[in-house]
């Protein structure tokens, strides 16, 4: 992968000029989810990222960031990939994915970063305290066995009833995702609560208290269609959010200037005599 960190590195002026792949749906349910942490009598807890690409969700996710708690973002940057197969992912997906890029578009919506672990996810487990997680974002390799070690690092730093996201869980170019998401559920006591075009969401706590509330919120939406299917002993919701309409998005610290009013332009000079007169072809 050539080297992308000496390339010029503007911050974005609005959260929708950040790059990826976060659509309105998902970021309602991130609300959605994390809100309910806020009032839930056990909803303390820490944050974690595992992938973050240009920031996009991470800054969404750091507005929930409470007193004395922690938001980790774990993710590779510009280190070289572990292996010959993730190295050659990085290599087509994200070629000019740089630390630098991450944190002048975090620090353009927050005061500080996030706690940034530059390394393949396979370490996170050892950096953090287990059961420690509240709500946990999975969005790293594409590759089976990796994204099976990812899962089985955020059982073990999830709290009780954290939530855990899975990205691209149904995607034609991420098998390995669906194989690990899947088989999660069959063989780790994961379980779904609801999933979206592009995100599974679950729990290893108990899914149906919050399943519950997720269908009560669900039937007020006029943006979201939803429907439940029984998959693997269990009701699943699903959602489809091609018309969601996205929540509030978090406001940049420093809101780009407006452009000045534009003003009547002058009268423009009343061209020479001679060279009037030459235009109509009257001069000497």
């Amino acid at each position: 992968m050539s080297p992308t960190t000496s390339a010029p590195v503007t911050a974005p002026s609005h959260f929708s000029d950040v790059k990826g792949w976060f659509w309105p749906v998902d970021q309602l349910l991130f609300d959605w989810f994390l809100t309910r942490q806020d009032c839930a009598p056990r909803g303390t807890g820490d944050l974690l990222e595992l992938g973050a690409y240009l920031g996009k969700s991470a800054i969404f996710i750091g507005a929930y960031q409470r007193p004395g708690e922690e938001f980790t973002v774990c993710d590779l940057f510009d280190s070289p990939a572990p292996d010959d197969p993730n190295s050659a992912e990085m290599g087509r997906s994200y070629a000019t994915l740089t630390r630098r890029a991450f944190e002048a578009n975090y620090l353009a919506f927050h005061e500080r970063l996030p706690t940034v672990v530059q390394a393949p996810t396979s370490v996170i487990a050892s950096r953090l305290t287990p059961g420690s997680c509240r709500f946990i974002h999975v969005d790293a390799s594409h590759l089976y066995e990796h994204v099976r070690g990812d899962i089985e690092a955020a059982k073990e730093l999830s709290a009780p009833d954290a939530i855990v996201a899975f990205d691209d869980f149904r995607a034609e170019h991420c098998p390995g995702v669906a194989a690990a998401v899947w088989g999660a559920v069959a063989t780790t006591g994961l379980k779904l609560i609801c999933i979206t075009g592009t995100k599974a969401y679950g729990t290893w706590g108990d899914p149906e208290p919050a399943r519950a509330e997720l269908l009560e919120w669900l039937t007020s939406r006029t943006d979201l269609w939803h429907g439940v299917e029984e998959v693997a002993g269990a009701p699943l919701i699903r959602i489809s959010g091609k018309k969601a309409q996205a929540p509030t998005p978090p406001q940049p610290l420093r809101p780009a200037a407006k452009d000045p009013e534009p003003t009547e332009p002058a009268d423009p000079a009343p061209a020479p005599r001679n060279l009037l007169s030459r235009a109509f072809g009257r001069g000497r």
